[in-house]
């Protein structure tokens, strides 16, 4: 009797929607109980006039009393309809779902990308992963949907492309071939905090280039043996739905009628290919010209309001870094349908909208956990119960004595762990960086460096917490992708999914920051570990 109790508990399975419904209503329990114990927390931030330290109390905020009931009923839709992934993922799914309609995107991934040894491409994938954090989480939005559509078509399992794109995004993120998004909005607190030891301290842009470009290498080579030779045989091989029930058919086939209409599609297909190409490369072009700034008509991507070209690409208003999702779209958009038009797959406007229809389907429940997950963070958010553990875990670091490697050890840790519940850099290190760049600074260890010990903390946890907004895409395509609907993928099980990944790209972090400071490389131009 013991034994059927059992088996009946093991083939019981909550769906993550209701998971994360129970997640925001013990959130807001715990905010109630943590009030009653006045939970709270002290950070500094630096007055950049008086160059001086101010404290900044932070409370546990109840949301169990009227105030905070009546926030949540008057923002639900408003955090819903504001939450960033739900935007990018529309806008994304738009452009992949009318390449894939044309029959765009499978003709390019069989002709061309199926020829791609799959370490080669797993690398590539997770390189590409890596970097995109250049445009804050756009990454997450485009690859994770794509690459699991080019598995599909592949024969490879869709759900090891998702873990692949997802974990490359995540557990690099902040790495990248280029200075970005992420340099500008931690520039100014390093800056800060640094001329709270030197008045003059200086903090370039690109005082982490070198590092973030070898990182972004390495982290990708560690990536693709961990997929690999790891997760890719515990996932296993995927079986399409019509292989569930294959019966024997059996039809007179004229080889040489097959033959000649195998020709006339290669044919037709090869030209449609030709004018996606052509397309792709006139918006390119086009792209590019929009973001040379003083050419006539040039410039239409840039916030021309910025004095430094890269916070015209990367700042709060920066047009390019706000329409980059839709642009990428745009050109699956054109591109699928100059391939549609030349390899003859659609004929009118009333066929692209329907194909493209018939692939938005299958994403109904996306949609009821993108309004869970939303409701979730934003009342997490709202409760301050994040902020507040991470100015703990920044106070606790002031109190340590600690130098060398075992400060940069420690801060490194007390930072990864802070991203659990707090996953906004430039929240983190608002908190963080008026603490760790003075120690580090006293310890002869540059602010640059400290930076650095930032983006490698906030990068190793970032994929493993579900209070980061993009998850939901993540575990949303897993279940899109399930073929046991009976057992949906969990929080729990998503998250073991990518334990392997997460662990030893930690590892991975730790070494190379460790590493990097004892050979003394220089981090940027003319920037190094000490000062």
């Amino acid at each position: 009797m013991k034994d059927k109790r059992k088996l009946k508990l093991k083939k019981f399975y909550f769906h993550p929607i209701t998971i994360f419904l129970l997640l925001t209503i013990l959130t807001i329990l715990l905010s109630w109980i943590l009030s009653i114990f006045q939970t709270q927390a002290t950070y500094n931030t630096v007055n950049v006039n008086t160059n001086e330290l101010e404290p900044t109390l932070i409370t546990v905020e109840n949301l169990l009393s009227f105030d905070g009931i009546k926030w949540m009923i008057s923002n639900a839709a408003k955090n819903f309809l504001s939450f960033g992934p739900l935007g990018m993922l529309l806008l994304s799914l738009i452009g992949i779902t009318i390449a894939e309609g044309s029959g765009f995107i499978e003709t390019l991934t069989k002709r061309h990308l199926s020829k791609i040894p799959k370490n080669t491409f797993t690398f590539f994938l997770i390189f590409i992963a890596t970097i995109s954090s250049l445009i804050n989480e756009v990454g997450y939005a485009i690859l994770i949907p794509l690459a699991a559509l080019i598995y599909f078509i592949n024969n490879r399992n869709p759900i090891l492309g998702i873990v692949t794109a997802f974990c490359g995004v995540s557990f690099g993120y902040g790495v990248s071939i280029f200075i970005g998004s992420m340099e500008v909005s931690l520039m100014n607190y390093t800056r800060n905090a640094a001329r709270l030891i030197d008045e003059s301290a200086h903090i370039a842009l690109s005082c982490n280039l070198i590092f973030i470009i070898v990182a972004s290498i390495i982290l990708s080579l560690v990536g693709t043996v961990i997929i690999e030779r790891i997760i890719a045989p515990k996932i296993g091989k995927y079986k399409k739905e019509d292989e569930f029930s294959k019966t024997e058919q059996y039809r007179v086939i004229n080889l040489e009628e097959e033959e000649q209409k195998e020709i006339e599609r290669e044919r037709y297909e090869k030209k449609g290919l030709r004018f996606a190409l052509v397309v792709s490369i006139i918006i390119l072009l086009i792209f590019i010209y929009s973001l040379i700034p003083n050419l006539p008509g040039s410039g239409m991507l840039l916030d021309m309001n910025e004095n430094t070209y890269l916070k015209q690409l990367f700042g709060d208003n920066a047009y390019f870094q706000d329409g980059f999702t839709y642009l990428v779209s745009l050109v699956f958009i054109l591109a699928g349908i100059a391939y549609g038009i030349g390899s003859k797959s659609i004929k009118n406007d009333k066929e692209i909208i329907e194909n493209a229809s018939k692939k938005f389907s299958n994403l109904g429940s996306m949609f009821f956990l993108i309004f869970a997950v939303s409701q979730f963070i934003a009342v997490f958010r709202k409760s301050n119960i994040g902020m507040v553990v991470a100015s703990w875990l920044a106070n606790l670091l002031s109190i340590l004595s600690l130098n060398g490697i075992p400060l940069i050890i420690i801060s490194l840790l007390l930072i990864a762990i802070a991203n659990f519940l707090l996953t906004s850099p430039a929240s983190k290190w608002m908190i963080f960086s008026p603490i760790v760049v003075p120690t580090f600074m006293q310890a002869n260890i540059s602010p640059q460096f400290a930076q650095i010990v930032m983006r490698a903390g906030d990068s190793m946890t970032k994929g493993f917490t579900p209070l980061l907004a993009s998850f939901v895409i993540y575990i949303g395509y897993l279940n899109i992708y399930n073929l046991y609907k009976d057992k949906p993928y969990t929080i729990k099980n998503s998250l073991k999914l990518i334990s392997p990944y997460f662990l030893l790209i930690s590892a991975a972090w730790i070494l190379i920051i460790v590493g990097w400071y004892i050979i003394g490389l220089p981090i940027g131009p003319g920037v190094f570990p000490t000062l």
